[in-house]
Parts: structure tokens; C-alpha cells; sequence
């Protein structure tokens, strides 16, 4: 059975009961999305920003090392630069020069945790990020970029803890809510998905992702008026996230609407050709 898709929120930069229907989608949102919990957030991914990665930008910030070649802060806003402008490995350089300056810098070494997800490697982004909250144990941002490398490799519990202790901070991220809220509901614990996505929004309300998961939990308690409401205004807000389509597909589909829900399929798939469960929709909803 097609599971709903519940994603996280986009690009950081570096610094179900019922009968019929309502019954079938509340077991399919209960079945909830491993896809979802391994999606990398793209809140805790290098945004790529053509202002802040032009060359332009990044031959004023080298000039200004040039002349500091002591100083880390220098490093550390280059090292943005190129993340942002996706030359990942001369920002991993910069980020790793900033913390030879200055062992202390817990933010570059939040910065180069990025870079490490950003290459693949995880493993060094946890060993960074616990570096940085060793030095500051009241970073709240270190412990919202851990908690995610530890949900999306699926260790829930280590993720689950670092929220918690980034809301006790009294962090007014919407990343740490929303990422929190994702593990309620792979939990089937949905009232405390809905608060803490309905959270998420309050502190962000132009983000598209958490009324996508609201929505997802709403249909898995088989409140559908609501679902439908918050998918279709996640898509007002990023017409381009994929699982905001397949989620409003499916609601379609359940509800016997199999030509709106091929064509929000088909919408999925044109978005992310790698969507599995948007490409089996259209397969069944075809004709």
C-alpha cells in the first residue's frame, strides 16, 4: 500500500479511524512514511544562494582573509560563501582553518557539520555538532543539526532527545518542532504531531513542509476537511514539493477522484522522477 509522505522543511544555511475510505487512508497514514524519516532535511542542508556563492561575493570575502589571514570569523563567513555556492570541499577547508584558529568556534564547527552532511558523511557531522555543544552546551542549533543526522539515520531516540533539549532551551527554531513532530507521528502519536507541526507553523508560517505533515497526521486520524486544507495550502506555498502532490494524489484517489489523482501523480513524478509510491499512483490511477 502507498504510504504518505511527510518531509521536513527546506534549506539551512551554514553559521486513522472511520469506515470506507476514511478507514483505508488512516491505515495507509498509519504505515507512516520510513521515507519521510529519512528524507534529508533540507532546513539542515547548504542552501545553495547565488547572491551569497557568487564569485563576485567570494573574491570580496578572499580578500578580506587575505588581509586577516588570523582571523577564524574571516574563514568561517567564506566558508559560507562556498557552501553556499555548492564548492562543498573549499568550505570544509575554511571551516576546518577557522577551528585550527580557534578550537572554540563552536559555530564553524556547525558550519563543517553541514559540509560533512553534505558529503555524505554523518558520521563526522555528529562528531562536529557534539564538539560544538561540548564548547556551548546552550547551543540550541547544535543540537536541532544533530537531532536530524540522528533521525534520518534512524536513530529516533538519540533525535528524539536532542529536540527536546533544543525546546527546553526555548529555541525558536521551527526545525526542532517540526523534526520532533515527525517522530511523534511515526510513532502513530498524531495529537502531538498536529501540535507540534501546528507549532512549527505558527513560528514559520511561509514554510510549506509542516502543513504537509499536519496534513498527513490529520488523515490519520481520519480528519479529512483538515487534510485536504493543509496539503493544498502546502502546495500554495512550494508548488514544487513532491510529496505534497502524491499526498494530495492520494487523498483523490481514496476518495474515488482517479483522474485529479493521476494527474497529481503524474505532478509528483515530473518533480522527483525517484518518488516511488507517486509512480505506482499513477500506475493505478492510469486510464
Amino acid at each position: 500500500m502507498p504510504a504518505l509522505l511527510s518531509p521536513i522543511p527546506s534549506t539551512e544555511r551554514p553559521v486513522i479511524a472511520g469506515s470506507g475510505a476514511v478507514r483505508s487512508i488512516a491505515a495507509l497514514a498509519l504505515v507512516l512514511v520510513l521515507s519521510a524519516c529519512n528524507t534529508t532535511t533540507v532546513t539542515d542542508s547548504v542552501t545553495i544562494n547565488p547572491a551569497e556563492g557568487s564569485e563576485t561575493n567570494i573574491a570580496s570575502l578572499s580578500e578580506v582573509v587575505e588581509k586577516n589571514p588570523n582571523s577564524p570569523e574571516a574563514y568561517n563567513v567564506r566558508g559560507t560563501a562556498y557552501g553556499s555556492a555548492g564548492r562543498n570541499r573549499e568550505a570544509l577547508a575554511d571551516f576546518t582553518k577557522a577551528i585550527e584558529l580557534n578550537p572554540r568556534f563552536y559555530k564553524a564547527y556547525a558550519n563543517r557539520a553541514l559540509i560533512h552532511r553534505a558529503l555524505g558523511d554523518p558520521a563526522a557531522a555528529i562528531d562536529d555538532y557534539t564538539r560544538a555543544l561540548r564548547i556551548n552546551s546552550q547551543y540550541d542549533e547544535g543540537y536541532i543539526g544533530r537531532g536530524n543526522v540522528y533521525r534520518i539515520a534512524g536513530k529516533d531516540k538519540e533525535a528524539f532527545r536532542d529536540f527536546e533539549r533544543a525546546i527546553q532551551l526555548g529555541t525558536t527554531n521551527p526545525r526542532a518542532y517540526h523534526s520532533r513532530g515527525l517522530i511523534f507521528q511515526k510513532q502513530n502519536r498524531h495529537g502531538q504531531a498536529i501540535e507540534d507541526f501546528s507549532t512549527a507553523i505558527s513560528l514559520q508560517p511561509t514554510a510549506a513542509e509542516p502543513y504537509n505533515s499536519r496534513g498527513v497526521s490529520y488523515l490519520a486520524l481520519g480528519d479529512k476537511e483538515n487534510a485536504i486544507t493543509d496539503i493544498n495550502h502546502a502546495l500554495q506555498l512550494n508548488d514544487r514539493l513532491a510529496e505534497a502532490w502524491s499526498n494530495q494524489a492520494l487523498f483523490y484517489e481514496q476518495n474515488g477522484d482517479r483522474k485529479r489523482a493521476f494527474k497529481s501523480y503524474a505532478r509528483a513524478v515530473a518533480l522527483d522522477s525517484n518518488l516511488q509510491i507517486a509512480r505506482d499512483g499513477m500506475n493505478r490511477t492510469r486510464g
